[in-house]
């Protein structure tokens, strides 16, 4: 009996430890799990915090700005007003580098030592401002300008772009900062002309692909090197509607550049880039604006001039005379015929800028075999009706 009352209190004794000891480790569980839980919330509400740059409360727009930081390779960088400041000397004069459709530009050396490209106009903080960086700033390739970041601060937006220090393609052309015949060879401009394409190319190959919107020669930057880079891209997007709709009587520098649709009809695509980088093609090869006469007895500007034109055997007449002798007449004729389909009126018929790298690559892959061949300096082509075939 003893015996048996002894077995039972052990039994019973094992029971209750084992339940205390299993009710200990569940306690254990939760208040971890509870510590987890609170850490993520505040976490999480620290990180709207820090997207939040004007305030809005709405939880929609927080959860879709917490989700663009998440998937975001790049978070765009928010600099603040005095060290811009700083960095331009007070936005001086002597730091004023341009003036473009955004505002004016300055260059700016950061206390890290870094050279930008500060954009800057008036305007009131804006959560769209912000979110059009936040998608731009992470798009990177070697042919396209970067975008740093921004500031919105005292009623001004500001963009931060890396600068590129040989500036534009237009000024090395026909502007003030021409440089020497050597970086003007027909070679040198079709690696040019294959840098500006591969920039393009790229952002048309995004999901969802963007549309530059704005390209021209003077978008197309070089660096120390003289390799291309697309500037701009998407900043159409900031300057909101542009009333650019309609056929005009005179015809800007900058609408030269603007295909039929996207000037009348506001249709701005991949292809409406293409006519742009035709434009582009033929500020290359003549080394003048295209809004210019091509001949002194003609009235009609470059684009004109070479959209009318039935044939290619006086096309010598606008080829720019400082490239000198030193390309191929195949080359030469390859470049015009890609200048004309990309300006063709009709969208459909003109080439995709993949095809643009593609011919640009074999071209510049072929002029340099035949330098490379023949010697620099060696006379390889022969001006006049015989430089072209007579069809189109």
């Amino acid at each position: 009996m003893e015996l048996r009352f002894l077995r039972t209190w052990l039994h019973l004794s094992t029971a209750t430890a084992s339940t205390a000891v299993l009710g200990g480790a569940a306690g254990l569980v939760a208040l971890v799990g509870m510590i987890v839980i609170l850490w993520l919330c505040l976490c999480r509400k620290n990180s709207i915090s820090r997207t939040s740059e004007t305030g809005s409360s709405d939880p929609s727009i927080q959860a879709r700005r917490h989700a663009e930081v998440e998937l975001s390779l790049r978070e765009a960088r928010r600099f603040e007003m005095e060290e811009l400041s700083l960095a331009t000397k007070n936005f001086s004069d002597k730091n004023l580098i341009g003036i473009g459709k955004f505002g004016e530009v300055y260059k700016g050396l950061l206390h890290d030592g870094m050279l930008v490209a500060i954009k800057k106009r008036p305007g009131a903080p804006s959560q769209e401002f912000v979110e059009e960086v936040r998608y731009l700033s992470p798009i990177q390739h070697r042919n396209l300008v970067t975008l740093l970041g921004y500031c919105q601060e005292n009623n001004q937006q500001l963009l931060i772009y890396e600068y590129i220090p040989s500036g534009s393609v237009s000024n090395h052309l026909y502007g003030p900062g021409q440089v020497s015949d050597g970086k003007l060879e027909f070679k040198h401009r079709l690696a040019i002309a294959l840098g500006a394409a591969k920039g393009l190319a790229h952002l048309h190959s995004l999901i969802p692909r963007l549309i530059h919107k704005d390209f021209k020669t003077s978008n197309v930057l070089v660096d120390e090197n003289f390799i291309a880079k697309v500037a701009d891209a998407g900043l159409r997007n900031f300057l909101g509607r542009i009333d650019i709709a309609g056929p005009s009587l005179q015809v800007t520098a900058d609408e030269i550049f603007l295909a039929p649709e996207a000037k009348e009809f506001r249709r701005f695509s991949e292809k409406s880039d293409v006519f742009s980088f035709g434009v582009f093609l033929l500020e290359l090869l003549s080394g003048r604006e295209a809004i210019v006469s091509p001949t002194s007895d003609s009235n009609q500007n470059l684009v004109e001039w070479v959209q009318s034109s039935e044939d290619y055997s006086h096309f010598d007449s606008i080829i720019d005379q400082r490239m000198g002798s030193s390309f191929t007449p195949e080359g030469m004729e390859s470049f015009i015929q890609l200048a004309v389909r990309c300006l063709e009126p009709s969208s459909e018929r003109r080439p995709a800028t993949s095809y643009l790298v593609m011919e640009l690559e074999r071209m510049l892959e072929k002029e340099m075999s035949m330098t490379t061949v023949m010697g620099e300096g060696t006379s390889t082509v022969t001006l006049g009706s015989q430089l072209f075939r007579a069809t189109k």
